[in-house]
């Protein structure tokens, strides 16, 4: 059979077609990926405020490992990072979806706040003994980490005991920080709901 000297053998577009699936499909489990480590592992976020001063300072850059919040393994002094919606920030809370997306960094960036924890489900906090201190089930609690340790460890007097599935969060610029306290007069008490935790900070940059 003779072959036309002018025409030339056509490329083929399935293979073409083939690398385009298969490159769609790699880009698609890379995404999926980084949002598992997003989910179930790690969250960065921005300090915004100097409320937790002098342990981290605004602009600091921190993680947040996202397992105890998962496994309710958070205890007193963990410093962590809170969904402020529907406590700190002035909205309903976040219903099953913006949770979610809050777990995998979807959804605005201005509810979070980080705080330290004070009280968990059982504690009794008081403020404060005759050295300014704060009791934690009756004993006096040492914290090396406050802005001003010569002052007492709050201006405002009071006196909670945390519920199952709440904590108390107060900031470590005791004088600078709006925190738990400042709910003391609205449903909850300022106790924050466990659900709305987002991790536990490792560290700052």
């Amino acid at each position: 059979m003779t072959r036309n000297p002018g025409s030339r053998p056509r490329a083929s577009s399935g293979g073409w077609r083939a690398w385009m699936r298969i490159g769609g499909l790699v880009l698609l489990i890379a995404v999926v990926l980084a949002g598992l480590i997003r989910g179930v592992g790690l969250q960065s976020f921005v300090v915004p405020s100097a409320s937790m001063s002098p342990t981290l300072e605004p602009g600091d850059r921190i993680v947040a490992l996202r397992a105890p919040a998962l496994l309710h393994t958070v205890d007193r002094g963990d410093v962590v990072v809170v969904d402020g919606r529907g406590s700190f920030v002035g909205s309903l809370p976040p219903d099953m979806f913006a949770q979610m997306g809050a777990w995998f960094g979807i959804g605005p960036r201005d509810v979070y706040y980080v705080k330290r924890v004070i009280g968990v489900a059982g504690d009794t906090v008081q403020c404060c003994d005759e050295n300014g201190s704060l009791l934690v089930n009756g004993e006096p609690l040492d914290e090396p980490y406050l802005k001003d340790r010569a002052a007492a460890a709050s201006g405002t007097e009071f006196a909670v005991e945390v519920p199952a599935d709440r904590l108390w969060l107060l900031g470590d610029n005791r004088y600078d920080s709006t925190d738990s306290r400042d709910l003391l007069g609205r449903p909850g008490g300022g106790m924050i709901r466990e659900e709305r935790l987002i991790g536990t900070v490792l560290g700052a940059e």
